[in-house]
């Protein structure tokens, strides 16, 4: 691992609160503790959450992990998936899609990583420098001239200098600040979910993936084909659950997903007592201002582009990158950071929320006649022109990394 230096000029060495200890949050500790911030990271769940699913770093998202040191980690956990196969029910391949195409940017990125895998990378880069509190959550805020007073589930009170939340698209700190979810979430009309299971069709480097009529189920090998992780998407208007209570939403998949074909009866089989479990809306996150006063918002919880985008990590990973470094070239200044952090990833995140709108209206057939134009549609695109992508290629990249010129790398 990578040792570092900062620069201290300009360091604040200000009390910095995170809330969410996932990509985003960790992410962040890190790039804070490069620039000399004093850092906790509260999160509600006992410990970080394995598994998950596995998702991409593209375009500049790539250059912000090398930046920040944590290329050669970040590569050593990659799922090294070397492709995708789509079949029909019986398991006959139709299409195939290659990791090494599209210059590793497309749709089976070269940089794909499990998203518990990749807060891991983070928070073990971050935990020497960081306090992480696991087992509590923020209960109330409040702002105060020179910081903020911070109320937590446990009972306990202390103060901070700043406040960011970086928990999720359900984030509790968001609605504390700005008020209920559903004023600013906008859902586009799918639910995904993710498990861990035994790799029982043998896959090497490989996916599968079925489709039909408002429903795909797909099986990934990971962890150098030990195991293998489920990815079921359903096509659904929103609906109310507890996001909290993954029991009633193992029951929900096993009720949507009962009648679906190829593999589905056998990972339904193992769904309740896989080692982890995601499910989640597929939706966006519009806030018209990524902070408020002395708070401010990171990743999901402030521009979430949906799973469907394929760019919510690459969002999370350089917004954070964005955040820790306007905060250090304003010396901790809150009030000139915050407005210079959203000014300078707003476009960047516009774009990404477009691909995932855009892909929302292709992703999951509604029809048999859909799944068929969808499976022709994807074995064809080796022998398209690469700008073919032209819209998330542009979204990818749309956004030159500053150069701060704080940190210093030792390797």
């Amino acid at each position: 691992m990578s040792s570092y230096t900062t620069e201290r000029k300009g360091s604040s060495h200000k009390r910095v609160l995170v809330s969410g200890a996932s990509v985003a949050g960790n992410a962040l500790a890190h790039c804070l503790n490069l620039y000399g911030f004093q850092v906790t990271v509260v999160e509600r769940w006992p410990g970080l959450r394995p598994g998950g699913q596995a998702v991409d770093l593209r375009g500049v998202a790539k250059e912000a992990v090398r930046r920040i040191g944590l290329e050669e980690e970040v590569r050593a956990a990659r799922t090294e998936t070397d492709g995708a196969s789509f079949v029909t029910r019986s398991g006959r391949k139709v299409a195939t899609l290659r990791a090494d195409q599209f210059d590793g940017d497309g749709l089976i990125a070269d940089l794909e990583i499990l998203r518990g895998d990749l807060a891991e990378v983070f928070h073990d880069a971050a935990k020497d420098r960081t306090e992480y509190v696991f087992g509590d959550r923020i209960e109330a805020l409040e702002e105060g001239p020179d910081g903020v007073s911070v109320r937590f589930a446990s009972g306990k009170t202390r103060d901070f200098d700043l406040v960011v939340g970086a928990d999720g698209q359900h984030s509790d700190t968001r609605s504390l600040v700005f008020g209920e979810e559903a004023r600013y979430r906008h859902h586009l009309g799918h639910y995904v979910c993710f498990f861990t299971v035994p790799n029982h069709l043998g896959l090497n480097r490989w996916m599968r993936v079925y489709a039909e009529p408002g429903r795909t189920v797909a099986i990934r090998s990971i962890h150098d084909n030990r195991e293998a992780m489920a990815f079921l998407t359903l096509r659904s208007p929103e609906f109310d659950y507890d996001h909290h209570d993954l029991d009633a939403q193992k029951a929900l998949i096993h009720e949507r997903f009962a009648d679906a074909g190829w593999e589905t009866r056998w990972l339904l089989s193992r769904l309740d007592s896989a080692p982890d479990f995601y499910f989640a809306a597929a939706a966006q996150i519009h806030l018209p201002h990524w902070w408020r006063g002395r708070t401010a918002f990171v990743g999901d919880a402030a521009y979430g582009p949906s799973s469907l985008s394929g760019q919510g990590t690459s969002l999370a990973v350089v917004g954070a990158f964005v955040l820790a470094g306007e905060l250090a070239a304003a010396g901790g200044d809150h009030t000139v950071a915050f407005p210079s952090y959203q000014a300078r990833l707003r476009a960047y995140a516009a774009s990404n929320q477009a691909v995932g709108q855009s892909f929302e209206r292709t992703s999951t057939a509604r029809s048999r006649l859909g799944v068929v134009m969808q499976y022709a549609a994807i074995a064809s695109l080796p022998y398209l022109p690469f700008k073919t992508f032209g819209e998330m290629q542009r979204a990818v990249n749309n956004l030159t990394l500053p150069d701060y010129g704080h940190l210093v790398l030792a390797h």
